[in-house]
């Protein structure tokens, strides 16, 4: 038994990809899935500003695609916005402060639908919130989690429109958030009726600790997965081929 640390990589089907916006670009991206069973569910993550460092492996996506293909059965889908760069290469275009990026939302969801993927969720992070809460009132889309919203470019009309749409939408604001505190988040998440708004203490704008990342990786699954019951496992078990003889491993 195994325990759970900040740099553990679980077992999965992991293929590099690429998506193609509708205008004209080629962006770069993983695709973690379920090693050995259909996923349930798929993440699709929009990841925090790029002008700030924020990019397809910022750490809380990454420590998602890389534990919740094995605990949860969840496929998750990580790439850069236009402009972005990573270890896996760079997307194609220049970053446009969210406007040409609703391109790469659409990319995205077009993906998840050539490869048959069920029910995507959009699970954005500090700028990756503004584009999921403009652009990812999609019928395809079962509902979003926003990590850190700064509701710095999304505006109240694009609130009213999700509260419309009607689809679930919940809404991760850490105590110590640099840009919207729990309390201010409950005045303006308030015109969306369905928005679950959950205040996490001590938790920051960066989700900085494990402490943090397990709260949100449990946040995730409890609301994607409402199969799964109680927290994620903080150890993991690799499961023992065998010939079918008991206690026979295979070589």
């Amino acid at each position: 038994m195994t325990a759970i640390r900040a740099t553990t990589v679980l077992p999965a089907r992991r293929e590099d990809v690429e998506l193609r916006t509708a205008d004209g670009l080629t962006l770069v991206g993983e695709l973690a899935s379920p090693e050995h069973v259909a996923p349930v569910a798929t993440l699709v993550t929009l990841h925090p500003l790029p002008t700030h460092g924020g990019y397809m492996d910022s750490h809380v996506l990454r420590k998602a695609a890389a534990r919740l293909p094995a605990l949860a059965d969840l496929a998750v889908l990580r790439f850069n916005t236009r402009g972005t760069r990573s270890p896996r290469g760079r997307s194609q275009g220049r970053f446009d402060s969210g406007l040409a990026e609703r391109h790469d939302v659409a990319a995205a969801l077009d993906f998840v639908t050539e490869r048959g993927l069920p029910d995507p969720w959009l699970v954005g992070w500090s700028f990756g919130t503004e584009l999921a809460l403009m652009y990812g009132r999609d019928p395809r889309v079962a509902g979003a989690i926003l990590l850190s919203p700064p509701l710095a470019r999304a505006t109240d009309a694009d609130l009213d429109a999700w509260g419309a749409f009607g689809r679930d939408l919940v809404v991760l604001v850490p105590e110590h958030d640099d840009f919207l505190r729990p309390g201010q988040a409950s005045a303006r998440f308030g015109r969306v009726p369905q928005a679950e708004l959950i205040g996490v203490v001590g938790a920051n704008h960066l989700w900085v600790g494990e402490t943090s990342v397990r709260r949100v990786l449990d946040e995730i699954v409890r609301h994607v997965c409402p199969d799964v019951t109680g927290r994620l496992p903080t150890t993991w078990d690799p499961p023992q081929p065998h010939d079918g003889t008991p206690g026979a491993a295979l070589p």
